[in-house]
């Protein structure tokens, strides 16, 4: 089972990735920790990767999706995987799509957490953490008990630069115009599947598991 996870920064998808791979028994492949895995064992595909990266420029598209190949290839994929943050772009998608055939691999399911812009801005601008401990609260979902006062060890806390409205803002932008297409392209080849991600957390892996029961 091959499945991917689209959504905008603050649907949590994180939470209903590690739901899923839990519950199906499959591996968790974000880009990100692949992409530095590679690099840290020096695979060929890492050295390459690395020259770009040293130089501060993007991993070209084609070299992502080969080392995406080869993570597929891996033993503990071999019931199944999640991808979560890939891929990013059509081109991205494109070239993937024209790989999987190599592995004998199809993508099963394409799930899009989609929430209201509104929800994801209150989500993500509200989130606060303690500078002492690192404890995580928000403003609305998980007060402290104390305003700005973290429950655990009493430090201050703060809103992260990434958090903050224009941060936000500027995130969303980027989603919306490099990988919400993603939805087109894959409503288009019969696997997305729309999830409603303004619920509670319980009932959207509901929703989830209804559709990925049947793999």
């Amino acid at each position: 089972m091959l499945i991917i996870l689209l959504g905008p920064p603050g649907a949590g998808k994180g939470t209903q990735a590690e739901k899923i791979v839990n519950e199906y028994n499959i591996a968790h492949i974000a880009t990100g920790d692949i992409l530095r895995n590679a690099v840290k064992e020096e695979t060929t595909l890492g050295r390459k990767a690395r020259q770009y990266m040293d130089q501060g420029q993007l991993v070209p598209d084609e070299l992502v999706v080969e080392i995406v190949k080869d993570r597929l290839l891996e033993p503990d994929c071999t019931n199944g995987a999640l991808l979560d943050g890939f891929p990013r772009t059509v081109v991205q998608a494109a070239f993937l799509e024209q790989v999987l055939p190599d592995i004998k691999a199809r993508i099963d399911r394409v799930l899009s957490v989609e929430v209201e812009e509104g929800e994801l801005i209150n989500r993500l601008t509200g989130r606060r953490i303690c500078c002492d401990c690192g404890a995580s609260y928000h403003v609305k979902f998980k007060p402290p008990k104390v305003r700005n006062v973290c429950d655990q060890c009493g430090g201050d806390l703060y809103q992260r630069s990434d958090d903050t409205l224009e941060t936000v803002k500027e995130r969303l932008a980027v989603y919306k115009k490099q990988t919400e297409p993603l939805i087109s392209f894959y409503r288009e080849k019969g696997v997305l599947s729309a999830i409603d991600g303004n619920q509670d957390i319980d009932s959207v892996y509901k929703q989830i598991n209804s559709i990925l029961k049947d793999y």
